[in-house]
């Protein structure tokens, strides 16, 4: 009798053992709030320190460095991670943001499906210190940027025959990885304490 009444009370806590993992999989409230926080704060950087930069030959692209911190941070998962960056994209749909439009939309997309699927990734060598923030946000940016990079280089070099593709290309290549260094350094920086913020 005594061995029942036991696994009778056993079962509802395995039960709500079983709930509180399946919650875990899914993107809490406080997770949407963070996410779109960080997409907005990188529309208001792009617009406001990103032309301070400018004026200097410098282009960061603060709205990916944000969807990927916000990845980073949360952890969703691949498909959840994929439409943050379909909402980053049609975010930079604002004129302000950008001067190409609908490329973005495929760029971050991408951008961020690398990152969701790179965030699963164990960068940790010895416990001291995760590498993930860093290395993913370098590439994740790469895809990004070199996807709008193809993109535009198709669209107003190669389809009008004007020339110069080799130029284009290398400027571009230039401009993406000043972008991804630069938003590798700025998530380095950031996440620890986001991170120790969010524990609380």
């Amino acid at each position: 009798m005594s061995e029942n009444i036991t696994t009778a009370n056993q079962q509802p806590r395995t039960a709500r053992v079983v709930s509180q993992t399946q919650e875990k999989k899914g993107l809490t409230t406080q997770d949407l709030i963070l996410i779109a926080v960080l997409l907005a704060a990188g529309a208001v950087l792009k617009l406001t320190v990103a032309s301070f930069f400018a004026s200097f030959g410098m282009k960061p692209n603060f709205i990916i460095a944000m969807y990927c911190l916000a990845i980073i941070l949360t952890k969703p998962s691949v498909l959840q991670s994929t439409i943050i960056g379909l909402i980053a994209g049609l975010i930079c749909q604002i004129p302000m943001l950008n001067a190409t439009p609908f490329l973005n939309i495929v760029s971050e997309t991408l951008g961020a499906l690398v990152c969701g699927l790179l965030i699963k990734v164990n960068m940790n060598p010895g416990g001291k210190f995760d590498l993930n923030p860093t290395v993913n946000t370098f590439i994740s940016t790469c895809v990004s940027g070199g996807t709008f990079a193809l993109m535009a280089i198709f669209i107003n070099v190669i389809l009008p025959g004007t020339g110069g593709v080799e130029a284009a290309i290398a400027a571009y290549a230039a401009i993406v990885l000043g972008t991804a260094t630069f938003n590798a350094v700025l998530n380095t920086i950031l996440v620890p304490p986001l991170r120790k913020v969010l524990k609380k």
